[in-house]
């Protein structure tokens, strides 16, 4: 009797757990990389869309970045519109191309779609996404800092029963700088599956235990219909189909098992990245270091005994040069990617919230701001009073920094502008991301001369490197891996080249005394290039291998010696007499923003990851 009391609970229980299953069995629709603003994605988005609203099976849809081509506003609205014809809930995060290329820093995809992260339940079931970079800055994704923050706020519910499900445009792996930070947060609660983008293609992946998916491009690449996931959950365990529209086909190609992936103590370590390095230069170590709670996506500035930076939450703020222990801040209304420039007691920055500071450095008061049409991403030069700044409205001002009132402003400026200026020879010149590169009299405004590049594509535009001047010379490199050489005043190209397996990008520095130029590759090295001759010619290499690198950042010479900041967020310092490694410190696992020599054997370092610190050697 006892027997089939106890077989009969046993049943009893199977029963309920699968109708229990059966009751929370679910699909969902997973659109990627749809690039809205490349060739025939807007048709085929609208596919896709009709396809899968004629599907009432189909309960949620997750759009997983890279939703437009550029990031620009346009393709954003267009997105949106798009995006809005279906006919049940979805949920959208950037990709790579939203946030690197993004005119307005990012603000644009908040403001159109109301967040870059996003958090819901269904089904039993916990989907979190967050943002994945590079925002602004050319380098492996990022996951924000001021996402990993939100993260920690959102697992604090203490929910560790809850099943999730982690939605990013990139693999949770090495390709992003900080994939750690979000593993090792989800792993203390009942993550399942991660799902990503990003790759154009239907692909399995272990990431540290965890299943992983990375899902096909809505793209039609060279077949002549697009196609997307569904992803039906049911009997622990996801099941993804290929889908593709007007001919109705679904084709099975993986099943992953759901279960728990709580962090054990007794697991193997996985990789984490090693700081080792510092311990062989024990001379240079951190006097101290700020942790920010959102991104710093740019340099820093020192004006007497304050250090001047800027955030990702909109922040200008002052530091204590000593200490590092925050004096004031001030808040603007978007994203700040500007360095700030000092000139007296006055710090010009500009804003993504369409607007250009002026704020007295003493106190952090504003004493001006300048309205523009678009958001500014770009750092502004400061030369006799005057400021220098390009914007993502197709115009180039120069502002009184007296009185904040506009001397002159060329508006013919094609793509945004997201560079420094250099201001040479009385001339101003500057790259934008609509292949172009200008120089304009800095006195009047007037175009100088203007240089194209030749290329059907914007990514190749020399737009994210500050050009240098030197022996009546402009010089620039570009992601088309040319380094190019101007007459500074005809615009005549003296010297345009790529040389095989020197593969420059962005990062281009000057030396103290002008003779010479120093270019970082894409495979870590670091050459000179003199600026005397009249062809490219190659001075020296370093030694100093710094891997695959990415970070537009330049190298920057001070009393002998060349700081070279990396992606990954170690800073070279090489000797300039022969060009050997002095020392090395790593300060984090993301892109050093800068770096600025100051007085004493000392140098001001920020990285993206929101760490701002003062380094002794």
């Amino acid at each position: 009797m006892r027997y089939f009391f106890l077989l009969s609970t046993v049943i009893v229980l199977t029963l309920c757990r699968t109708v229990t299953m059966a009751q929370n069995a679910f699909k969902f629709a997973l659109m990627t990389d749809i690039h809205v603003g490349s060739d025939h994605a807007a048709e085929d988005v609208q596919r896709s869309v009709a396809d899968i609203n004629q599907d009432p099976s189909i309960a949620f849809v997750i759009i997983s970045g890279d939703i437009t081509e550029f990031g620009a506003d346009e393709e954003l609205q267009l997105a949106k519109r798009l995006l809005d014809s279906l006919n049940k809930p979805w949920y959208i995060i950037p990709g790579n191309h939203d946030t690197k290329w993004s005119e307005s820093g990012g603000n644009t995809f908040r403001r159109v779609f109301g967040n870059e992260t996003f958090s819901f339940k269904h089904g039993g079931y916990w989907f979190i996404g967050t943002n994945c970079g590079p925002n602004m800055r050319m380098g492996p994704g990022q996951v924000p800092r001021e996402n990993v923050v939100w993260l920690d706020k959102l697992l604090k519910t203490k929910d560790t029963t809850t099943p999730i499900i982690y939605i990013n445009h990139y693999p949770q792996n090495p390709d992003l700088n900080n994939w750690y930070e979000a593993l090792d947060r989800l792993k203390q609660h009942n993550i399942q599956l991660i799902l990503c983008g990003h790759g154009h293609t239907n692909k399995t992946y272990d990431f540290e235990n965890i299943p992983g998916v990375m899902c096909r491009s809505n793209l039609r690449a060279k077949d002549s219909i697009g196609g997307y996931n569904i992803i039906t959950v049911a009997n622990h365990q996801a099941t993804f189909e290929e889908r593709t529209p007007l001919i109705g086909k679904n084709r099975q190609w993986t099943v992953q098992p759901l279960k728990s992936h709580h962090a054990r103590y007794d697991a193997a370590p996985f990789e984490r990245p090693s700081f080792a390095m510092n311990d062989s230069f024990p001379g240079v170590k951190a006097i101290w270091t700020f942790q920010d709670n959102s991104d710093i996506g740019s340099g820093m500035a020192l004006v007497k005994d304050l250090v001047i930076s800027t955030n990702t939450a909109g922040e200008v703020y002052a530091l204590n040069a000593a200490t590092g222990k925050m004096k004031w801040s001030f808040k603007t209304g978007g994203k700040v990617y500007a360095t700030p420039v000092v000139t007296g007691d006055n710090i010009v920055v500009a804003s993504s919230d369409h607007y250009i500071y002026c704020i007295q450095a003493s106190n952090g008061k504003q004493r001006w701001r300048f309205e523009t049409g678009k958001p500014v991403v770009a750092s502004a030069e400061v030369a006799n009073g005057v400021a220098y700044v390009g914007a993502s409205d197709g115009h180039f001002r120069a502002i009184d920094v007296a009185t904040g009132k506009l001397v002159w402003e060329f508006t013919g400026v094609k793509g945004f502008v997201e560079d420094k200026p250099l201001i040479y020879q009385g001339n101003v010149y500057f790259g934008s991301w609509g292949n172009d590169f200008y120089a304009l009299d800095a006195a009047t405004g007037t175009l100088k001369w203007k240089w194209n590049n030749g290329a059907s594509n914007r990514m190749f535009s020399p737009a994210a490197c500050y050009p240098v001047g030197a022996q009546n010379k402009v010089f620039i490199v570009a992601p088309d891996r040319y380094m190019t050489a101007f007459d500074s005043q005809t615009g005549n190209v003296i010297w345009r080249k790529t040389v095989p397996g020197v593969r420059m990008r962005e990062s281009i520095g000057l030396a103290a005394d002008s003779s010479q130029t120093f270019i970082k590759t894409m495979d870590g090295n670091l050459y000179g290039v003199s600026a005397t001759a009249d062809t490219m010619q190659l001075l020296w290499k370093s030694p100093i291998e710094m891997s695959y690198e990415l970070n537009p950042a330049a190298a920057v010479e001070r009393d002998g010696v060349i700081f070279t900041p990396t992606h990954s967020g170690v800073v070279y310092a090489v000797n300039r007499k022969d060009y050997t490694l002095l020392w090395k410190h790593k300060l984090s696992n993301c892109l050093v923003n800068a770096v600025l020599p100051i007085d004493n054997r000392k140098v001001l370092v920020s990285t993206m990851d929101g760490k701002l610190a003062c380094i002794g050697y």
